[in-house]
Parts: C-alpha cells; sequence; structure tokens
C-alpha cells in the first residue's frame, strides 16, 4: 500500500546546489518531430495528424533500412531532417551517437562519445547505450555511463562536441539507462544508483549545473519527465521508493511522497489531475497520485508494469503488463476496463499515433490495436527482427524502429524507417 506522507518544501530545496538560471535559449523543432524520450509531449503519443502505417514487414512499407554498428536500446530521436541514435561497441570500446539523414538513412556523422571503460556488469539486457538522445534543434544531448561515472554531452548538430559534463558516481546494478529532458533553457539529467545518485539540471548552451539534488542510495532506472499536471510544469521522478515533484526551472521539491517501489524503469505519465507511476521491483504497483501536492493516491494495484512505460488518452490508462498482457483501466477510478493476453515479453513502451496504439514484444512482434475504452480492437500484429527492446518513434507519418536480428552467434542491429516511400 502506498504511503500518503508528503514532504512541502517552502525554501530552498534540501540537498540541491543551485547557480545563476541562465538566459532562456529557444528550441527550434516542429509539433512533428520526435525530438526526446517519449515524443514531443513526453507522454509517447504522437501529435497531430500523422498516419504511420499499421501493417509493415522486413520488405513492406520499408523507406530505408540502416546497419547500426554496435549495440543499444536507446530509440531514435527526429528532428528535421535528421535522425538521431546512440550505440556502443565493444570490441572497439566505444560509445557514440550516430546522425542520419531522416530521408535516405544516409549516415552524416558518427562522434565517439567515450572511448575505452565501458562498464562490464549488469542485467542481460542491459547495454552501454540505452539513452534515447534529446535535440533541441541546436544541439543533441546523451548520457552514457563510462568508467564508474555517468555523463551529459552536448553536440552540435556537425557532430562536434560543445560540452560534456559529469553527473555522479554510478555503481551499476542491472544498468543504467536514463534520457535526458530538455525543458526551457535546461537540460535535465538523472542518475539513481546504490552509489548514490543526483538529479541535475544543466544550462543547455553551457553544461553548467543550473541545480542539482542528490538522491537516495538506491538501484533504479527511470528518466525525469516533465508534465504539465495540476496546472503547471513538473519534473517527476519515481522509484528509489519515492515519486518526487520539481519546478523544472529553479529545482526546488513542490511535492513528494513515500511510496511507489524501489526499482522502476517506466516514466510517469499524467492525464492532468493525476500521476500514474508503475514498478516491479521489489513489489509490483501501479497508481494514481493526486498532482495537486496533497499526497492522495486515488488508487493502486499490484499489476506488473515495470519495463513499458504506459500512456494515457481520454480518461483512460493504457498499459502492456512485462508478461504481455494489454490492459485499460479507468484513469479516475482504477476500475480495469478491459484485459487481453498478446502473449511475450515486453520492454518497449506504448505509442499512440491516429487512434492507435503500438506495443512492441521483444521476440519483434509490434502488435497495433485501437485506443478504445470499450473492448480491445486488434488492427494489426507485425513481425520485424528477432528482438526489439528499444521503443517506437513516430515523425511526420513515419515510424522508426530498432531491432536486432540474429544469424547464429552473430547478432546485427538494424534501424528501420516505416512508412510511405513517397
Amino acid at each position: 500500500m502506498l504511503l500518503t506522507t508528503i514532504v512541502l518544501l517552502i525554501g530552498p530545496a534540501a540537498g540541491a546546489e543551485s547557480s545563476r538560471v541562465p538566459a532562456t535559449d529557444p528550441t527550434s523543432i516542429s509539433p512533428a518531430d520526435w525530438p526526446w524520450w517519449r515524443g514531443p509531449t513526453r507522454n509517447g503519443i504522437a501529435p497531430g495528424n500523422q498516419r504511420p502505417p499499421v501493417t509493415w514487414s522486413g520488405t513492406r512499407n520499408v523507406v530505408w533500412k540502416f546497419a547500426v554498428p554496435g549495440r543499444g536500446h536507446g530509440s531514435p530521436t527526429i528532428v528535421g531532417t535528421r535522425v538521431f541514435l546512440a550505440t556502443a561497441e565493444r570490441t572497439t570500446q566505444t560509445q557514440s551517437l550516430l546522425c542520419l539523414d531522416r530521408t535516405t538513412g544516409r549516415q552524416l556523422w558518427r562522434t565517439i562519445v567515450h572511448q575505452g571503460n565501458l562498464e562490464t556488469r549488469g542485467n542481460r539486457k542491459s547495454t552501454q547505450a540505452s539513452c534515447t538522445p534529446a535535440c533541441d534543434g541546436a544541439r543533441v544531448y546523451v548520457n552514457f555511463l563510462n568508467d564508474g561515472s555517468v555523463y551529459t554531452t552536448a553536440l552540435d548538430l556537425q557532430g562536434q562536441q560543445v560540452w560534456q559534463t559529469w553527473i555522479t558516481k554510478y555503481r551499476t546494478h542491472q544498468g543504467f539507462s536514463s534520457s535526458p529532458a530538455i525543458y526551457d533553457n535546461l537540460v535535465l539529467v538523472s542518475a539513481d544508483t546504490r552509489a548514490g545518485g543526483a538529479v541535475a539540471a544543466l544550462d543547455r548552451r553551457t553544461g553548467k549545473v543550473v541545480w542539482k539534488h542528490s538522491r537516495p542510495k538506491k538501484a533504479n532506472y527511470t528518466s525525469p519527465i516533465v508534465l504539465k499536471a495540476a496546472g503547471r510544469d513538473q519534473a517527476v521522478m519515481v522509484g528509489t521508493n519515492l515519486v518526487t515533484s520539481f519546478n523544472p526551472q529553479s529545482g526546488r521539491k513542490i511535492w513528494e511522497i513515500d511510496g511507489a517501489t524501489t526499482e522502476c524503469v517506466t516514466s510517469v505519465v499524467t492525464d492532468g489531475k493525476r500521476v500514474f507511476t508503475s514498478g516491479g521491483y521489489p513489489r509490483n504497483h501501479v497508481s494514481a497520485i493526486k498532482a495537486d501536492g496533497s499526497g492522495i493516491v486515488v488508487w493502486a494495484n499490484t499489476q506488473p508494469v515495470y519495463v513499458p512505460s504506459m500512456l494515457v488518452h481520454a480518461g483512460t490508462l493504457y498499459a502492456v503488463l512485462d508478461a504481455g498482457v494489454a490492459t485499460a483501466w479507468d484513469s479516475a477510478t482504477g476500475k480495469t476496463l478491459w484485459k487481453k493476453r498478446l502473449g511475450g515479453t515486453f520492454s518497449s513502451s506504448l505509442v499512440l499515433a491516429n487512434g492507435n496504439i503500438y506495443a512492441s514484444a521483444e521476440d519483434g512482434r509490434t502488435h497495433v490495436f485501437k485506443a478504445d475504452p470499450k473492448s480491445f480492437q486488434p488492427v494489426a500484429v507485425n513481425k520485424l527482427g528477432d528482438e526489439v527492446l528499444a521503443s517506437l518513434a513516430i515523425c511526420r507519418s513515419q515510424a522508426f524502429q530498432r531491432v536486432a536480428v540474429h544469424s547464429g552467434e552473430q547478432r546485427q542491429e538494424w534501424l528501420y524507417c516505416l512508412g510511405r516511400k513517397d
């Protein structure tokens, strides 16, 4: 049962370092771009009248495919004519950022961010490139764990490094996967670890730390997500047995409650009134928390939604359990509206476009079904590759999927652009 103890801070944030807030540096992105983790609205929903394909295969509706060197589970980021993707290669001991042409799939540049000192510990599903980059239209930002520490690096659109900032020391348990979040003039980053981690805001132009909080000494894998809830922008972190809301600009804690669970992977979503969290270790939980700072847990259940992030749409909270069960709940009450077993294991987060939800299983099957609160309405099931752990990205009615193909002991990753060739 989640506790409802709340801590309200009315002075400077306890345990936070801060400096002068930098001048605003506007972003230059289109609403149709997919510029960071979970898309432009940070909730897995593609805005506007985008119509990505609902059916595909290794040859059908393929605009292009690109052979990715190395391995990673980070999703692609698409801004304008560029596609960004993080990858790591153990043979060359490199962690890199790739930039591709969105129209043709041609590699424009590859920048090595770290050379050597790749982590060897972690869960078998973890990689050394599980971050989804974030792009503001002028620079692209990426997090890597290297040599026992987490760093955030900014590159310009030509692949030249602008700055690199040390965030925290990191002790690997399962792995590292946190992605940066852009907010106004800042880039928000986090790393939760048993060595004691941090959540911080950096000046997008210089990498200088604007504010920083220490975090509990517990393993956790979530990313900071900025959402508008209870009438204000909130940067929400879940895990380490806490749900915490920060003012994303100043770093001041808005509210914090004991609850959630220790280890979470999913990113929170909101319907504007409630924040929805989920986690899976040492216990399963899904919860709806009032976002107004009252600390009230509206409803909770014990469903195992550990890795795939949920999405909320038109009063319904949709999820796929790790074990392959699609579920819809009434977001206000938690009432189960329907359940449908899809089969398989799921790590990818849900994406919604044109009224359809896309849910990719680890075996390469992507289920497409209607965002309908009344019943499960299947649209299509598509198979691409042998392994999918990265989440789908949607941009200008195209879907971008990172997959792996196995041939004996050989493993090759591909990035597919799916859609109409015209």
